[in-house]
């Protein structure tokens, strides 16, 4: 339900408009170096209200370490981890409880749930919770960097990284012009966000449920708003012949000539960069006029959403999209035995 992972273990809780919003994560070795400073530029990345066309909502999101941490290293026991909810406004839902917005999950939660569900903001369902997802992520980031298992990248000394941006949004690859779509027709918009991670082993994913393929589309459909995923070429593979789509193996590293496959074959890494896409749909909540069911008389009319909500969750994804990525590939690290359950200190000490 809210855990994923076999050894990285997460668990996500809280609601939007809730006391705050949390995460556990079991397994995490101990000695691990962890303050409150590690967190902030991934948290200040996904926050509404520092970019153009996202929300006005502002929480200050200073991690709250609850369990695991002492003396500013983990303790190897699960970590506990609260983000307080303090800018809210829930009488903003309130007033539009007799209509479940659409393209939000009010409709499915208040059936599936009985009516017991929390409404404000999108409650459990809300994109609030993503901020859990970032913590895990930057904790995974760092045992990836530690831990980075070798490869001929890491032999450099790069080490295992995680990076994603923005495409386009709204069919633009100027961002700007994109955003200014939505504006113009005051309207929310979509976009296009890539994942590339360098420095990976050969050899992370299990054949077949626990491809890295799919343990990755796993976590990414755990993002609210995602709408597809693809890897390497994706659909484009569809239109394009064998001999052209096979990626030659150049050396006995593994390295290829093409990428098409985006690094995994065969649901096992091959060595090569992990590259994959996803789909980020227009936000739901649109000031436009939308028609719709009033779920108290029963019928449909005119409605608007209230609220403070981005213009383009795209603007906001890509850190989330790099955290949940660290977190199937630390787990993936893990299962193979790759990230030791005791972390050494460095020989520069740290």
């Amino acid at each position: 339900m809210n855990s994923f992972g076999r050894i990285f273990r997460v668990n996500i809780f809280g609601e939007s408009h809730g006391e705050s919003v949390g995460i556990n994560i079991d397994g995490i070795p101990a000695g691990l170096p962890l303050t409150v400073d590690d967190f902030l530029e991934d948290i200040e990345r996904r926050k509404g209200g520092t970019q153009k066309g996202t929300t006005p909502r502002q929480e200050s999101d200073m991690p709250i370490f609850k369990s695991g941490v002492f003396n500013n290293k983990t303790t190897g026991a699960p970590l506990t981890i609260l983000f307080e909810n303090n800018n809210t406004r829930s009488s903003d839902y309130q007033k539009q409880r007799a209509v479940p917005r659409p393209g939000h999950a009010d409709f499915v939660a208040s059936k599936k749930f009985g009516g017991f569900e929390d409404y404000r903001g999108g409650g459990h369902f809300s994109g609030r919770l993503t901020v859990c997802l970032v913590a895990a992520g930057v904790i995974a980031k760092k045992l990836l960097a530690l831990n980075p298992g070798p490869s001929p990248q890491v032999e450099k000394g790069d080490g295992i990284k995680v990076k994603a941006s923005i495409l386009e949004i709204g069919g633009e690859a100027d961002l700007e012009k994109g955003l200014q779509k939505a504006i113009d027709a005051k309207d929310t918009i979509g976009g296009i966000v890539e994942c590339r991670v360098t420095g990976l082993p050969l050899g992370l994913g299990e054949p077949f449920f626990d491809s890295a393929e799919s343990l990755l589309a796993h976590a990414v459909f755990a993002i609210p708003a995602i709408r597809g995923v693809e890897f390497g070429t994706g659909f484009a593979a569809a239109r394009m012949f064998g001999s052209e789509h096979n990626d030659a193996i150049a050396d006995m590293d593994g390295n290829t000539v093409t990428n098409h496959a985006g690094g995994v074959v065969g649901g096992i890494t091959n060595g090569n960069e992990l590259v994959f896409r996803i789909a980020v749909k227009p936000t739901s909540s649109t000031p436009k006029d939308q028609f719709t069911l009033n779920w108290e008389t029963q019928q449909m009319e005119t409605f608007s959403v209230k609220g403070r909500h981005d213009l383009c969750i795209a603007l906001r994804v890509p850190v989330v999209l790099e955290a949940v990525t660290a977190i199937v590939l630390a787990d993936l690290m893990m299962l193979e035995q790759r990230i030791a359950r005791v972390t050494l200190p460095s020989s520069n000490g740290e």
